[in-house]
């Protein structure tokens, strides 16, 4: 019965990726058609969310550079991009270190709430108590990834979203080798990283968010437990980062994670590239983090990757052929 499900899974997510394949092509049609309204008219927002959610992609970029010359396409993508956060790290002591009186156990401590915006449906997992959010690790780190859901039976986890970025060229790769440096029970468990800075998204030993650029010192320093690179930073302080345009990533689906000046974690996804549900530019999730209290608040590894673990199941409606991808790290509830 699991793996009939499992298969009636695949059918529906190929079936929907296939859906969207053709939505996709219907769009790039009635673009080349409206390309005078798109790329010369007076929409700059519609141009530059097209050649934003291009120009991050690897096989569409076409659909900018046969239109618009480069210095164009670069104007447009610096327009947008997100403010540099090198000298923004986070604040630690501005957030309330959980206590016994304030958090609850079990699945009383958790909260789930449905995200809906104009192009896009999501989930968020709102955590009263930040110890309570740990690292999850592929058993075979350097080499191959596991499943979130996998990762989150394993680790005896109630819930989980997918963390940071992994090596994955030209879509082949299988979700083992991270990008950047993880951390682990407050160990360098891998770093591919030559500067000697590092960004760093991840919890300290008293359940506080840490975002910013750091040394291998300063992970002692700053009693960082668990981390991941990954990029970029949305919510600094009480301060959203992206000032003006979309973010300069385009439309897809995302996964973050924020804190509340109380301490309460946000774990968001927003589904993308199906129908119902086209995805969300790096402002949308912004934009949502604010809304719902983030102090601090970071983009992690989106796309394919997005995925939610709660309640025993995958609740989001992944974007991968597959239905789950192979992953290296992930954020879990213990």
């Amino acid at each position: 019965m699991k793996k009939t499900k499992m298969k009636n899974r695949r059918l529906i997510n190929a079936f929907g990726l296939n859906i969207f394949n053709f939505i996709f092509a219907n769009i790039v049609i009635g673009l080349v058609i409206s390309v005078p309204l798109v790329f010369y008219g007076p929409f700059n927002n519609i141009k530059e969310l097209v050649v934003t959610s291009a120009m991050t992609t690897l096989s569409h970029q076409y659909l900018a550079t046969i239109f618009l010359s480069k210095s164009e396409i670069d104007e447009i993508m610096n327009k947008n991009k997100v403010e540099d956060t090198v000298n923004s790290n986070t604040n630690e002591i501005s957030i309330q270190e959980p206590t016994s009186d304030t958090v609850s156990k079990g699945d009383s401590g958790i909260e789930i709430k449905e995200i809906k915006g104009n192009s896009f449906n999501g989930h968020l997992l709102i955590v009263n108590d930040a110890k309570r959010i740990q690292l999850g690790l592929t058993d075979n780190l350097g080499r191959f990834g596991m499943k979130l859901d996998d990762i989150v039976k394993k680790e005896n986890a109630v819930a989980g979203i997918n963390a940071g970025g992994f090596q994955d060229e030209n879509g082949q790769g299988n979700g083992g080798v991270p990008t950047g440096m993880v951390v682990k029970d407050g160990k360098i468990v891998f770093d591919d990283q030559k500067e000697d800075k590092v960004s760093l998204i991840g919890f300290n030993t008293d359940g506080v968010l840490v975002m910013g650029k750091y040394t291998k010192n300063d992970i002692a320093r700053l009693k960082i437990k668990d981390a991941v690179s990954f990029s970029p930073f949305l919510v600094i302080n009480g301060q959203g980062v992206i000032k003006s345009g979309n973010g300069g990533w385009g439309i897809a689906p995302r996964t973050a994670i924020g804190q509340r000046k109380d301490g309460t974690v946000l774990m968001l996804v927003i589904d993308g590239r199906q129908i119902g549900s086209i995805g969300a530019t790096l402002k949308d999730v912004q934009e949502i983090m604010i809304e719902n209290g983030a102090y601090n608040a970071a983009n992690l590894d989106g796309g394919s990757s997005t995925t939610m673990f709660y309640d025993g199941k995958i609740i989001n409606n992944p974007s991968s052929k597959d239905g789950v991808r192979y992953i290296p790290t992930s954020f879990i509830i213990k």
